[in-house]
């Protein structure tokens, strides 16, 4: 079955595996890809069907003429509700649920019968008067179809039905008969750019060469007619792409813009654009990534060419805690990204990025039991104290005014078992550890293999050959660049690593055949770089690929988060505690209370801190934050 995901890309060094050869078996992953079938799909199918919501399927049925009502949503409900059936598609593809096949085939009925006669489809324009098509870039008409066109694609390989992609393809061949070529009025057209992936998606299940012609006059549009009535830097839409030095603008639109154009530079290998993302990339890094993976500091500012700018990445080494935007969109982007740069070049400081989003950012944005969540993920929060700004909330949300954060979670984890491999003609990477299985031709033949593991609680990774072709082949496992001390051995023998790269094993392989990981996983403090003032003279502690926070419910009564430093040894001993959040391993230590009289209307105060004082605290995993009440929280703390 064609697949968006499993692809003989020509200019890139591996592909995922295709719907089927991969799955979790146990432990992180696989408990969060059950609680997305369990939990996670039917409770956001309440929530799209609830009338204080945002995003609504409702609409469709509206636009269909199913039932009566108004567009009461946002511009980009849409997309949203394709999220979700994407998620869906995605665990149809493991589970082979019924339900799951009968759901989606009434939701894509809704959406056929909302499509007009001539392949446009947006329930926002259908339904308002008022609106008329490729009027207002903020009306997220191609943000909306690009979801749709992914859904297509995934759909099609989970079912092998048609009946969603019929849709897409009427839609992009739509969307060509306006864009390709596109006229100069509609050249800055486009404010998130989700199209440029979708429409490499539906490429590369139809074969359609107009589809990446499409994809490619989308990356090359923006920054090619400059207008200050437009959105500039906003959505970098003031340099051209392969002109560009630095991440500007709309966390979200830039990194859907920079995975778009890596999925174009897969199929036409244009290295300006390749060197364009290594630049861009190289600046998210060193200058404007926090500790948790997030992106997108700033909530309003001004850009580096001094654009207005919201939900954006700031200015280098700028990137407060209590104030950080940093959208659970806009994590997974980056997310998205890190991945396809990993496929593209074998590189694996991508592949330490994606995990960096994944374990901390790209979670934090969910509830331990999948029913509700955050948009912006602070590191510092106040408690009832904090000042909240756009889309800040002092408890986590069902229901919302902005909704495409849950389904990016949800399809997000429902696909993530596709991103845990990566397969070539006689290679395999393994990216992400965790329970799981592969099986797929690789050199010629049948390789399949086994990963048991309890990572990240447990850095012990052991992976068993079950079944092996009859020619060699490399095996690549990633070695993240903070696991000092890793091992790795292969059928007993030694094998050298380096930090920060994939180690290749290559080998005649035979069933039986046992590869052991060891990553040291082993708490320790982290400082930032003088220039990122926020955290001068503060530490964050981290555990493998896990950042920690501590929150107030955690300390004893009364005691404030703002009165906690860490000692400079501070050696907090790992405990696993099952029945806590969901399951997590805890950080708990000796710190040291600074005791410190209210602050009553005092902004500044003369002498030294207070008494100090030995205070037993417990760190919880950052992404596990904001589930027990509106209570302060801290990433970074003062260092003793």
């Amino acid at each position: 079955m064609p697949s968006a995901y499993h692809y003989p890309s020509p200019h890139g060094r591996m592909t995922a595996p295709a719907l089927g050869q991969s799955r979790w078996t146990g432990g992180f992953w696989a408990d969060r890809f059950a609680l997305c079938h369990r939990t996670i799909l039917p409770s956001m199918r309440r929530a799209l069907e609830d009338r204080s919501n945002k995003a609504r399927l409702a609409y469709f049925r509206i636009a269909a003429g199913l039932e009566e009502g108004a567009h009461e949503g946002t511009d980009w409900s849409d997309g949203d509700c394709y999220k979700w059936l994407e998620a869906m598609a995605h665990v149809y593809g493991v589970a082979r649920a019924p339900d799951l096949d009968r759901q989606m085939d009434e939701v894509i009925g809704w959406i056929a019968a909302a499509q007009e006669a001539d392949g446009y489809l947006n329930t926002q324009i259908t339904l308002n008067p008022a609106k008329q098509r490729w009027q207002n870039v903020h009306h997220h008409e191609l943000y909306n179809a690009g979801h749709c066109f992914t859904a297509a694609a995934v759909h099609l390989e989970a079912t092998g039905k048609r009946n969603l992609l019929a849709v897409a393809v009427k839609l992009a061949d739509y969307l060509c008969g306006v864009f390709l070529p596109t006229p100069p009025a509609l050249a800055n057209f486009g404010f998130n750019p989700s199209q440029i992936v979708g429409l490499v998606d539906l490429y590369r299940v139809t074969g359609e060469r107009r589809y990446l012609d499409l994809a490619g006059q989308f990356v090359s549009n923006r920054g090619s007619a400059p207008d200050p009535g437009f959105n500039g830097d906003l959505n970098q839409d003031r340099v051209p792409l392969r002109e560009e030095t630095a991440a500007v603008g709309h966390a979200v639109t830039a990194t859907y813009l920079w995975a778009g154009a890596a999925d174009v530079y897969a199929e036409t290998g244009e290295a300006a654009v390749l060197e364009a993302l290594g630049r861009i990339w190289n600046d998210v890094v060193a200058t404007k990534l926090y500790l948790t993976g997030a992106v997108g500091a700033d909530h309003f500012s001004a850009s580096i060419r001094n654009d207005p700018v919201h939900e954006a990445f700031g200015l280098p080494h700028d990137l407060p805690n209590a104030t950080a935007y940093t959208e659970t969109c806009a994590n997974i982007g980056q997310g998205m990204w890190a991945w396809r740069m990993a496929a593209l070049t074998g590189d694996a400081r991508y592949g330490d990025v994606l995990e960096q989003v994944l374990y901390n950012s790209g979670l934090s944005g969910m509830s331990a039991d999948g029913t509700r969540f955050c948009y912006t993920n602070p590191l510092r929060w106040y408690g009832e104290a904090h000042r909240g700004m756009s889309n800040d909330t002092p408890e986590r949300w069902f229901t919302h005014i902005c909704y495409c954060c849950p389904p990016q979670v949800a399809r997000t984890i429902a696909r993530l078992h596709r991103w845990a491999y990566g397969l070539a003609d006689d290679a395999v990477w393994v990216h992400l550890y965790g329970g799981s299985r592969l099986q797929a031709e690789v050199a010629g033949g049948t390789l399949a293999l086994t990963q048991q593991t309890d990572y990240p609680w447990d850095g012990a990774v052991a992976i068993t050959v079950e079944e092996a072709p009859e020619r060699p082949f490399t095996l690549h496992l990633r070695v993240p660049g903070w696991a000092r001390g890793a091992e790795l051995t292969v059928a007993g023998a030694p094998v050298a690593v380096e930090l920060g790269s994939y180690a290749a094993v290559r080998r005649q392989w035979k069933a039986g055949d046992r590869v052991t990981l060891t990553l040291p996983l082993r708490a320790e403090l982290v400082t930032a770089h003088p220039r990122l003032e926020q955290d001068r003279n503060q530490a964050a502690v981290v555990r493998g690929p896990v950042v920690y926070c501590l929150e107030a419910v955690d300390l004893s009564d009364g005691t404030p988060v703002d009165e906690i430093h860490l000692p400079h040894d501070f050696a907090p001993a790992p405990r696993h505690d099952a029945d806590l959040l969901g399951g997590v391993t805890v950080l708990e230590g000796t710190a040291v209370r600074a005791r410190s009289r209210p602050w009553d209307g005092e902004l500044y105060r003369r002498g030294a801190a207070g008494d100090c004082e030995p205070e037993p605290i417990r760190m919880i995993p950052y992404f596990a934050w904001h589930n027990r009440g509106n209570c302060p929280m801290s990433v970074w703390l003062p260092l003793a």
